[in-house]
């Protein structure tokens, strides 16, 4: 029987003989002789053995249970350093470059942006003189309409 069969036995034997009722007390019973036949034994024979190796067990003291690590959020906070004036106006400083710093970016991208939209309109109303042109020289100069000869 392992360790942890052991100790299940064992609680499972407590439990049989002080139950609260009459069925908590069966149902621990049967708890424990499955154990015992898990193990290979009957239940006498397991209840024996528990004995034997119960004395010894009870001689040895409990070992303590293992240090928790505790949480991070049960660890003691660190002292605040408060902020001084100087950190502030670095700060307020380094906020600043960086908001120039992307606005000359945003406006060299407007730029860029706008140069092409420039082209692409000069180019739309040069096509569209160009057509124009073609529309006030047809309209100049009529074809020949027939049966309009003079």
């Amino acid at each position: 029987m392992t360790p942890a069969d052991r100790d299940r036995f064992e609680k499972c034997l407590a439990l049989a003989a002080q139950g609260a009722t009459a069925g908590e007390r069966a149902a621990a019973r049967a708890a424990a002789e499955r154990i015992a036949r898990g193990a290979g034994m009957t239940l006498a024979e397991a209840a024996e053995a528990l004995r034997r190796t119960g004395r010894a067990s009870a001689d040895r003291a409990p070992r303590p249970p293992p240090p928790r690590r505790p949480y991070p959020w049960a660890q003691p906070k660190a002292p605040v350093t408060p902020v001084t004036v100087e950190e502030l106006l670095r700060q307020k400083a380094e906020t600043e470059a960086w908001r120039k710093r992307s606005a000359a970016a945003a406006d060299r991208r407007r730029k860029r942006d706008r140069a092409g939209q420039d082209a692409y309109v000069a180019e739309q109303r040069a096509r569209q003189a160009e057509r124009d042109r073609d529309w006030a020289r047809a309209r100049a100069d009529p074809p020949d309409a027939p049966g309009d000869e003079t």
